[in-house]
């Protein structure tokens, strides 16, 4: 049995229906339904009546869920004082960020930072959305950094997080190049000879982007899904190799676009802007946090 499986049924439980539920998850809903699925087994009964709508609780998963919330609470309680034990010594703030951030812009920032501020340390770890929400949401880290997009937003009670823009990035469509140095693989594509599509999984934050992106294109898109990853980064070298087209920040294809290793395989209406955001708990208490917090504040202030 999961953890996470608890949070599902209880999402489930909260807005009675499994679209909306797969929604603040961070998942599909397929894959809500499967893993609602798997704790049934591992209960042994039904917890969801799934005859009625909107979707409803058996009497079993009514009980379920109450001695499944005070556990979980007990369990997230219980990990985060260990945590508050294992902290950087002296002034120190810990960090989740996406993979793609914490390797390109996350090493730059704190320099920065730093330099204009009281010195303190940081624990970094790299994760996708869906993890660092969590991360966030249950106190294993001070600070999320991710990317922002209006049309694929990351949903977090804005009564308990607050966030702020730390500067801007693009999502562009990127190829190996021929020997004329042209895209190997330009869009839209031809419907002949769809591109091989180098794609993000299905519950990644840029995947939802470059949905958004092929659905807003006014000219339709003709792709063959080849190859999947969850890391923006494997994702570059399959292209590199001339696998197929992807989706990459620009910033962390600077070198290779220099280079001439890959080329932009598509103009300006394929690609995307993405905010670059900072997100803290309301109730956080580490000092060293909320201080950090008032001078990104005070950076966003007009002098």
């Amino acid at each position: 049995m999961q953890i996470k499986w608890i949070d599902d049924i209880l999402a489930v439980a909260e807005l009675k229906n499994f679209s909306r539920a797969a929604e603040v998850r961070c998942i599909t809903q397929s894959a809500l339904s499967r893993r609602i699925r798997s704790l049934e087994e591992w209960v042994g009964v039904e917890l969801v009546d799934r005859g009625t709508y909107p979707v409803q609780l058996t009497a079993a998963g009514r009980t379920f869920c109450e001695q499944g919330r005070e556990t979980l609470a007990d369990l997230q309680e219980l990990r985060a004082t260990l945590r508050r034990g294992d902290r950087m010594p002296g002034r120190s703030i810990q960090v989740t960020a996406g993979h793609s951030l914490s390797m390109t812009f996350l090493p730059k920032w704190l320099m920065r930072f730093q330099r204009g501020n009281a010195g303190f340390n940081a624990r970094v770890v790299a994760a996708n959305i869906h993890d660092a929400v969590i991360a966030l949401a249950e106190g294993g880290c001070d600070l999320m950094i991710g990317y922002h997009h209006p049309q694929a937003p990351i949903l977090l009670d804005p009564e308990k997080f607050i966030s702020l823009t730390l500067g801007h990035d693009s999502l562009i469509p990127v190829s190996a190049p021929d020997k004329r140095g042209k895209p190997l693989h330009a869009l839209p594509g031809k419907k002949q000879a769809p591109l091989p599509y180098l794609a993000y999984t299905a519950t990644t934050f840029l995947g939802r982007v470059v949905d958004v992106i092929l659905k807003n294109a006014e000219t339709p898109c003709l792709l063959d899904r080849c190859y999947e990853a969850d890391m923006a980064m494997l994702l570059m070298k399959m292209a590199q190799e001339g696998y197929g087209v992807t989706w990459l920040p620009e910033s962390a294809v600077q070198d290779e676009l220099h280079k001439g290793t890959l080329v932009r395989a598509g103009g300006p209406d394929w690609s995307a802007g993405l905010e670059i955001r900072s997100y803290c708990s309301v109730a956080n208490a580490n000092p060293t946090m909320r201080e950090l917090w008032k001078s990104l504040e005070a950076e966003r202030r007009p002098a």
